[in-house]
């Protein structure tokens, strides 16, 4: 069977062909990609070429398949796997297998699995390492956001607190707990509220806080306190502190206690991390959510408050298999949403450039439908480029509808109706 794939050569050598897939083997499965999110592992991949531990030494000569956030479904299985997986099955991937303590990966390290394609073969470590996961709901790019979504889960679960005169640690946000969420209104920030309002453990108060004015607004449109009170039970509020004399001031003036139990940072700025340790109550845990690029950041923490008020730090880089797999299934049963996380939509042909350019391109997740042509757009810009074509039209119809987010509905109109890849 013929795919066409983005695959890289070496340092800034990508390449978009059509090329044929070697027939399955008893242990593999043939799969169609629908969906793939673009990740910076991906730009840094491409930069670094075989010298990133993932990339093979020899990738000049058996170029890999890029992309690792993917979804489809299975088209055939071999002989191994009939008893577990069966053709017309939607799946997504858990890219860090760590087969027989290899860094190999799906999207990095293989010639014939990778989520910018439209055809792959799964090798048999994906299944032999629980890694081929199912996924039972609606649409494809739920899936597609499971292991950018599996950070989220990964990270409250990494979150612990302790008790007086114990050293045990209690892992995950404290139940009915104060929880503040700063620079939290951005892509990933809407993850975590929306994971954090329909998961089982829920903090009782909620404060997220931002300095755009526009990110707070919609994401009070898609969350409504209000309701997220009346259907969640969880006090939510949302501050913009760009303009506020004391902003650790007024966000503890919205909870009845000295401090919060759980604070999350997702903007790498000393300003923000600095401003979450002075939020900490007794036993308080500062999670460092986003990812600096400056190998020397840091920020001062108050270690006074270390030794007498239990006060703490965390990061985490990634989800396991098991975040990934919490995220399919409250996905699967309608529990969360991961569409505020994006913000382009584009096709097999813009992967390229996606790619290269990711850090120039603001805003969220890049989804890429592998088997349309489209280049890469703002969500945001529907509604302009609607004025001259009519997919676009139906697309900005569908897109309000849903409170300027991706859908379902969006997918299901865009797999129908925009041009096949070429």
């Amino acid at each position: 069977m013929k795919t066409k794939a983005v695959r890289i050569y070496g340092k800034e050598d990508l390449r978009l062909e059509e090329f044929e897939l070697p027939p399955i083997k008893e242990d593999e499965i043939l799969a169609h990609v629908v969906s793939d999110s673009i990740c910076k592992s991906s730009y840094k991949a491409y930069k670094q070429g075989p010298d990133h531990k993932r990339i093979p030494d020899d990738v000049h000569e058996n170029p890999t398949m890029i992309g690792h956030e993917f979804s489809g479904k299975i088209v055939e299985v071999g002989k191994k796997w009939k008893d577990q997986f069966e053709p017309g099955m939607k799946f997504s991937i858990q890219p860090a297998l760590n087969y027989k303590g290899s860094l190999d990966a799906p999207g990095y390290s293989y010639q014939y699995i990778g989520g910018d394609a439209t055809y792959i073969v799964i090798p048999q470590e994906v299944m032999e390492m629980g890694c081929l996961l199912p996924y039972s709901g609606e649409g494809y790019f739920p899936a597609s956001l499971s292991e950018p979504m599996s950070c989220i889960v990964g990270a409250f679960h990494a979150s612990y607190h302790t008790k007086p005169g114990s050293y045990q640690h209690y892992m995950d946000i404290k139940e009915n707990g104060n929880m503040a969420m700063l620079a939290g209104a951005g892509p990933m920030g809407m993850g975590s509220i929306e994971y954090a309002i329909n998961r089982d453990r829920r903090p009782g108060k909620l404060v997220v806080t931002d300095i755009d004015e526009d990110r707070l607004k919609q994401a009070e449109q898609v969350f409504p306190p209000e309701k997220i009170k009346q259907n969640n039970g969880v006090d939510l509020y949302f501050i913009n502190t760009k303009n506020l004399e004391n902003p650790v001031e007024e966000i503890i003036s919205h909870i009845d206690a000295p401090g919060f139990d759980d604070v999350f940072v997702f903007a790498p700025v000393r300003q923000v991390v600095e401003q979450a340790d002075a939020l900490l109550g007794r036993d308080g845990c500062l999670n460092f959510f986003a990812g600096p690029t400056d190998k020397n950041f840091k920020a001062e923490f108050n270690f006074y408050n270390v030794h007498y008020a239990s006060t703490h730090i965390v990061g985490t880089s990634g989800g396991n298999t098991d975040d990934m797999k919490e995220s399919l299934d409250l996905m699967s049963e309608g529990r969360i949403n991961p569409s505020f996380m994006i913000t382009h939509i584009g096709g097999l042909n813009a992967v390229i450039d996606t790619t290269k350019n990711l850090p120039n391109i603001p805003g969220g997740k890049k989804l890429m439908y592998t088997n349309i042509n489209m280049d890469l757009t703002a969500i945001e810009d529907f509604e302009e480029k609607g004025k001259e074509d009519p997919l676009f039209k139906k697309l900005h119809e569908i897109v309000e509808k849903h409170n300027g987010l991706w859908s379902v509905e969006a997918e299901e109109y865009l797999l129908e109706n925009a041009p096949g890849i070429q």
